[in-house]
């Protein structure tokens, strides 16, 4: 169960948090979410499809770990000399799976009378990288935000800024109907064959075709280049394939 608290330097003074990944960490997810304010960096590494939301029939950007339930091929053994994120093989950890433990609320703002509200970071004592004897501290001696604390708060904006962002990406791109339908058809070097579908992709054919406004006002907003960053994201499932591929050529689980 979730034991949520609202961050602050006297009830947290001494809390640490553990910023490394691995299963045991609850790290061995497949896929999450992931948002327009960190595609560019997003779409280096990992493939990025799309899906509505069963709950909400929102759509909503989709980033891989790997391609079948609760394997995360991103997972590795720490080497904290060699890593940036220990534990992780990439240079960039995509918001939803780098914010660990923490979250944002909303908190009355007595200066704004009973309407104004202020996001707040919030975090679950009750997750496995919530520690009070290892890890990174979360505030200075004098109070103050720690180097990780100003990480995760910037991880945080990637993902309050992303949400309407995104949701207003999705409604450009529907508006023109470059959503498509993708299927994966993979077959492994031990013979075996894996089919993805259920997720969605951009037609890059169709956003070629678009006409000059269409382009214009797309590029502007800055959906257009979104856009192709989740169809050259595509080419990160060879990745994740090759690195399947590896451990079953070497006679280890993949997941």
């Amino acid at each position: 169960m979730q034991k949520i608290e609202s961050l602050n330097n006297i009830a947290h003074e001494n809390l640490k948090v553990n910023p490394e990944f691995s299963a045991e960490l609850g790290d061995n997810l497949v896929s999450t979410v992931t948002f327009i304010t960190e595609f560019s960096e997003v779409q280096k590494e990992y493939p990025i499809l799309c899906r509505k939301d069963p709950e909400t029939g929102e759509y909503q950007a989709i980033v891989f770990f790997g391609l079948q339930k609760d394997e995360n091929l991103f997972l590795t053994e720490a080497e904290p000399s060699s890593q940036k994120y220990v534990g992780w093989r990439a240079e960039y950890v995509p918001a939803a799976l780098a914010r660990g433990p923490f979250s944002i609320g909303a908190q009355r703002d007595a200066d704004e009378g009973a309407q104004g509200q202020k996001p707040v970071v919030h975090i679950d004592m009750s997750h496995p990288k919530a520690s009070c004897d290892r890890g990174r501290a979360l505030f200075l001696e004098n109070g103050g935000h720690s180097p990780y604390l100003n990480y995760i708060t910037n991880v945080l904006d990637t993902i309050n800024e992303g949400i309407h962002l995104t949701k207003h990406m999705f409604n450009a791109l529907n508006k023109y109907e470059l959503i498509e339908p993708v299927t994966l058809d993979i077959e492994f070097v031990d013979q075996s064959k894996l089919t993805i579908n259920q997720f969605e992709t951009v037609n890059t054919d169709k956003l070629s075709q678009l006409s000059g406004d269409a382009l214009e006002g797309l590029n502007k907003s800055g959906f257009l280049q979104a856009a192709y960053y989740m169809a050259t994201s595509m080419s990160n499932v060879r990745k994740l394939i090759d690195w399947k591929n590896r451990k079953l050529s070497a006679g280890g689980d993949a997941n």
